[in-house]
C-alpha cells in the first residue's frame, strides 16, 4: 500500500486528505496515471505544473515508487 495525501484545491476537488492506494507502480508518473483513470474529478491531478513529494522530499515525477511510501500531490505554490 501506498498513503496518497492530496493538498490545497486537490483536497478540494476530490473531497478527501488522502487514501490508500495498492497496486504495483515503478514511479509517480505511473501512480497519478491510475488516479487519472478514475476520470471526473480526478482529471484535477492531469495539470502540467503538478507538485509531488515522496516520504516528505519534494521530488519529480519520474521518483521511484514501492509499498509504504507515503506520496504527496499539490498544486504549484505562487504568490504575490
Amino acid at each position: 500500500m501506498i498513503r496518497v495525501q492530496y493538498f490545497a484545491r486537490y483536497r478540494e476537488a476530490l473531497g478527501l486528505d488522502g487514501e490508500q492506494v495498492s497496486g504495483e507502480f515503478g514511479n509517480l508518473e505511473q501512480l497519478r496515471q491510475h488516479l487519472l483513470s478514475r476520470g471526473g474529478v480526478w482529471q484535477v491531478l492531469a495539470e502540467q505544473n503538478l507538485m509531488c513529494a515522496r516520504n516528505q522530499e519534494l521530488c519529480s515525477l519520474d521518483e521511484p515508487v514501492q509499498a509504504g511510501d507515503e506520496v504527496a500531490f499539490f498544486p504549484t505554490v505562487t504568490g504575490g
